[in-house]
């Protein structure tokens, strides 16, 4: 059976697998389930992340973003909805920042066994010349003036990209956490050529962004929007 869209708690990932929206147990607001973080309980009594939806057993909602997720915890939000005493980590909204940022970079990984990114300033600028480019991946850390060319560049392509909109441009990972993701040293631009990878690799790095955010809903995507 399908839960109430607002209901505190819902029934299962299997009940809910049709289920596009929900409610954040802390604001009380109806959200796209891309916007929120699911919810459950280990058979220990502790409160689990569940990025993908899959755990048994039902499942509390609350919106993607590291500020929410805290009030959740200091307002012992978990407690309430499952009514009964958990035990919720101080550590709980880092956690789950690092298990964001490693589903952003098996996403990365993927792409590039198979073979769907190049790396590079050199190949990037290539890649953009051919307009064969999906996604702009820059390093959070990487020098300014590297970034502003590609951009630029980039900027100027969009045109010769017919009705599509303009490309991605992601700087949520570090130049250590490129590196770990493709197996390679000092990465510092990267862009990720057509094919399915772009598709799981953008929609994790927005979740990513939107959960760093304080507002989650400053994170719309907008062509060409840096996140």
């Amino acid at each position: 059976m399908l839960a109430s869209v607002d209901s505190e708690l819902d029934h299962g990932p299997r009940a809910e697998r049709s289920a596009t929206m929900r409610m954040c147990a802390v604001s009380r607001e109806v959200r796209p389930i891309d916007e929120l973080i699911r919810f459950v309980v280990s058979p220990a009594g502790d409160i689990v992340p569940d990025l993908k939806r899959k755990l048994p057993g039902r499942g509390m909602w609350v919106t993607a973003s590291r500020q929410v997720v805290a009030e959740a915890a200091r307002r012992h939000q978990f407690s309430k909805a499952f009514k009964r005493e958990l035990r919720t980590p101080q550590t709980l909204p880092a956690d789950i920042e690092a298990l964001l940022v490693r589903s952003v970079t098996e996403a990365l990984g993927i792409a590039a066994k198979a073979g769907q990114i190049v790396t590079g300033f050199g190949k990037v600028e290539s890649a953009l010349r051919e307009g064969t480019v999906e996604v702009l991946i820059h390093a959070s850390d990487g020098a300014a003036d590297g970034i502003r060319k590609l951009d630029m560049l980039a900027r100027q392509n969009a045109g010769n990209r017919g009705a599509k909109p303009q490309i991605p441009v992601i700087t949520a990972l570090k130049s250590v956490e490129l590196d770990l993701a493709l197996t390679r040293s000092n990465v510092i631009h990267a862009a990720l050529l057509a094919g399915p990878a772009s598709k799981s690799f953008l929609s994790r790095s927005q979740m990513l962004v939107r959960y760093r955010m304080a507002d989650a809903d400053k994170t719309a995507e907008k062509p060409g929007q840096d996140f």
